[in-house]
């Protein structure tokens, strides 16, 4: 089974940016999609940004304009760039690659930021 594996998680300053990455350790294409999510100590996870195999992507309301997600196949990773950063963006950032039946998920990066 292909695994995920972030970094790029630190603690910034509101303001700031950071790029976060999800690395497979096989074809990153072997998944339909890839997903940024986050989750806060007593929040529920949230979808931030997702991409699809023909590149498409959505992103949550809250980081529009902000986050860029995109792939790289050659190097089987995936970046979310986050610029703009606010306190709120605080959290624990996992990247799941999604199968037919089942997602595949990374052990998470932590991104804090500093008002």
């Amino acid at each position: 089974q292909v695994q995920l594996v972030e970094s790029g998680g630190d603690l910034v300053q509101a303001g700031g940016s950071l790029r976060l990455s999800c690395v497979a350790s096989g074809k990153i294409f072997t998944f339909n999609a890839v997903g940024w999510y986050r989750q806060a100590p007593g929040k529920q996870r949230e979808l931030v940004a997702r991409i699809d195999l023909s590149g498409s992507t959505n992103y949550a309301d809250s980081v529009k304009g902000r986050f860029t997600i995109s792939r790289d196949n050659a190097k089987n990773t995936v970046y979310l760039q986050m610029n703009s950063l606010k306190p709120e963006d605080t959290s624990l950032y996992y990247c799941a690659g999604e199968m037919p039946a089942y997602n595949v998920w990374g052990q998470g990066t932590q991104v804090t930021v500093s008002s």
